[in-house]
């Protein structure tokens, strides 16, 4: 479960929410000053009043209302200009309130949720001049925007590092792979506007229009040679993302993730990766990890304690991959594919740690066996395997915190879930789903013993643990019959009828140890002789004192193909290092920096109407929507980066707000302008049961919009 943050990030958030919502109302204010009318409040937040201050009264805890009607047995609003200078009390009170979910401006005659709320006053805002009122009106959100470009003109000053718009890892069988899109690519321009980011590139996929290709300009390196290619990609919808993709992920750099919750991933990362038994200690009295505990890790090949490694690791640096030095994780990539399955020669730098030799393990790139039928959009439609055959699952790993655990271990291997013998991954998910708040039975093999255990799901539907695939056990889950869409094609092994938990032995005569065996013995069949028809398999049924089989997979043209684009790569993915990145700054020229933020100020507005437009389209997901919980989630972690992150966010959050105000929603601005322009043009507001029909819809659209915004955050906090 994610928190929202530390608690000076949250307050440090709410405190540029404040920033923002005052500026807005202090924009209203400052209009409806110098339009005359008289304005009773002034507040930043909603519900009960924290901390007031009035003019002739002074700071309060509470409202200042209880003060004057002590005084004079009326309320403020109830007094006349007169009253209130003979009194030398302020018209105006400014007020903190609890909530942090806005603000507002109460000004004589105007109640955005009483239209009746007029006034005779001279200076009642009903009887202020149509166009003085649109310039009170508008106000707020202008603000916002003259605020945004000043923030990011701040942010431009400083530098922003953003994702590089480099494709790191191109999805099988998506938009972006059918298009040739290659690992490596900087992709430079998009239908001739030019990209910065990668979040550039990610917004134009998801603002795209179906089935519309986007027009791609892009920058490739061929060896020496470098090229400028354009390629034509149609996105299209992601499931998982909710959104229009074209399935790319970003490139990354030579630095090892220090993000704290990926960290107690990167142990089992390490050891599958070969840091421990390739990595001797840096210099005396710390270890290659950046530990300062010398008991953590030795010379040879012991792992430093779990916990510890979790608490100290501070992060590390590729050097060289094979002996030349590199600032790319593409160069670990490239070598991995002529690596023919052998470790990959590199050094590193760890922090507080010195440097160390580290010969990296190469694991295979699996064939992508698409479900048939489709699963449920929680979870992905494809397993890893080959031929039609997937290995088990396995336990990676049980949190301290997780309710499995002290019943699951690291390392366990499923052979049952229910009634499910030998499941693929996302047969377990799905078992585990249909458990949830109850017990799910178990088998695993767990140090060679078969255990049963029964854990109980939680009611979210998940066990809380970390799953991942069981190559370095050479038994199958379930095979494929047919992959693929409907109605799908027969896989190489359909015909041999293979029961799950059968355990593979040889292929070709070769002993199988794992699946890593299996690939490099399939893999040096199929380049020994291309045109290979078929191949033997060795197999022991699941079934008690079964005698070894030796039965015939045959391979057609297509199969073969398949498997010769098959591949090796660095058993440490580039998941676990930081994004290649770029800085978008203006150097230190401030008339640059203004132009930059007109610039991205424009963008930002543009953006917000076409997600809203896509919104309506159906290509954007409601459930990629945030409310406050989810704004002051980000906002947490944005901080963590730093405070120039935290200025530019504030100004998206800026220009978010600035558009979404003025939308022609009764409640919102937008609305009260819509009102003020048939005013000017019939020579009348509209009726007052018109106004209350219009403000109650608005209400019941802002409220829906809330809760399903809430739902949304809180659902990503405790999943």
């Amino acid at each position: 479960m994610e928190i929202l943050g530390t608690g000076a990030n949250i307050l440090l958030v709410l405190l540029g929410f404040g920033i923002l919502v005052a500026i807005h109302e202090f924009g209203h204010f400052s209009a409806a000053k110098w339009a005359g009318v008289r304005v009773d409040g002034f507040a930043v937040g909603m519900g009960p009043v924290i901390l007031a201050y009035r003019k002739g009264i002074g700071i309060r805890f509470g409202s200042t209302e209880p003060t004057i009607h002590a005084r004079t047995g009326k309320r403020a609003m109830q007094l006349t200009d007169s009253e209130l200078k003979n009194l030398q009390i302020g018209e105006t009170e400014y007020s903190l309130r609890a909530l942090p979910l806005g603000g507002f401006v109460r000004m004589l005659g105007q109640d955005d949720l009483d239209p009746t709320a007029a006034s005779v006053d001279p200076r009642s805002y009903n009887r202020t001049p149509i166009w003085k009122r649109m310039i009170i009106v508008s106000a707020g959100v202008t603000c916002n925007m003259f605020l945004a470009i000043e923030m990011f003109v701040v942010a431009f000053m400083i530098g922003v590092r953003f994702e590089a718009p480099i494709v790191g890892a191109v999805m099988p069988a998506d938009p972006a792979a059918n298009a040739g899109i290659q690992a490596g690519d900087r992709i430079v321009a998009i239908d001739g506007a030019s990209i910065s980011t990668f979040a550039d590139l990610q917004i134009a996929a998801a603002m795209g229009k179906p089935n519309e290709a986007l027009r791609m300009t892009i920058e490739r390196t061929a060896g020496s040679q470098a090229q400028t290619i354009q390629l034509n990609v149609t996105p299209k919808h992601s499931e998982a993302a909710g959104m229009m993709s074209i399935g790319i992920a970003p490139a990354a750099s030579t630095r090892l993730t220090t993000d704290s919750q990926v960290i107690p991933f990167l142990y089992g990362v390490f050891n599958r990766a070969g840091f421990w038994n390739h990595a001797p200690d840096a210099m005396a009295g710390k270890n290659a990890w950046g530990i300062n505990d010398v008991n953590l890790s030795g010379p040879n090949g012991t792992a430093p304690d779990r916990e510890s490694f979790d608490k100290n690791f501070r992060g590390g640096t590729l050097l060289t991959v094979d002996g030349n030095p590199t600032t790319t994780y593409t160069a670990l990539d490239d070598a991995s594919l002529k690596s023919m399955g052998q470790p990959i020669a590199t050094r590193w730098s760890f922090v507080d740690g010195g440097e160390s030799d580290i010969a990296i393990n190469c694991v295979p790139v699996w064939q992508i066996l698409e479900y048939t039928e489709k699963p449920p959009q929680a979870f992905i439609d494809f397993e890893q395997g080959i031929f039609g055959l997937t290995p088990l699952v396995r336990i990676g790993r049980v949190p301290a915190t997780s309710g499995a655990n002290g019943i699951l271990m690291d390392d366990d291997v499923i052979l049952r879930a229910a009634d499910i013998a030998g499941p693929r991954q996302m047969e377990f998910r799905l078992a585990v789903q249909e458990h949830a708040g109850k017990q799910i039975n178990l088998r695993v093999l767990r140090k060679g013993q078969e255990i049963d255990c029964a854990p109980i799901v939680g009611r979210d539907g998940k066990l809380g643990v970390e799953i991942a695939n069981a190559w370095e056990t050479p038994i199958i889950a379930r095979p494929f019959a047919v992959v693929g869409p409907p109605p799908g094609v027969p896989t190489s092994v359909a015909a041999l009828d293979l029961m799950p938990l059968t355990r593979i032995n040889a292929i070709n005569g070769q002993t199988i140890g794992d699946w890593n065996d299996l690939f490099r013995v399939v893999r040096g069949a199929l380049s020994q002789k291309p045109g290979v028809a078929q191949l033997s398999i060795k197999t022991t049924p699941p079934t008690p004192n079964a005698a070894a089989e030796e039965r015939v997979i045959q391979l057609d043209s297509t199969t073969r193909n398949s498997l010769a684009t098959l591949r090796w790569r660095p058993a440490l993915g580039p998941e676990w290092f930081m994004p290649a990145d770029v800085v978008l700054s203006a150097g230190g020229n401030p008339l640059r920096a203004i132009g930059m933020g007109f610039t991205e100020t424009r963008k930002m507005v543009m953006m917000t109407y076409l997600t809203l437009d896509r919104l309506f389209r159906g290509t954007v997901g409601v459930s990629q929507l945030r409310g406050p919980v989810g704004i002051v989630h980000i906002g947490t972690r944005i901080a963590d980066r730093g405070m120039t992150y935290l200025i530019f966010f504030l100004a998206m959050i800026s220009v978010n707000l600035a558009v979404i105000n003025f939308l022609p929603i009764p409640i919102a601005d937008g609305g009260l302008m819509v009102f003020l322009i048939y005013e000017k043009l019939r020579g009348k507001p509209p009726s007052p049961s018109f106004q209350n029909g219009a403000m109650l819809a608005g209400l019941v659209l802002v409220g829906a919009l809330f809760a399903v915004t809430f739902y949304n955050d809180v659902m990503r906090l405790i999943t």
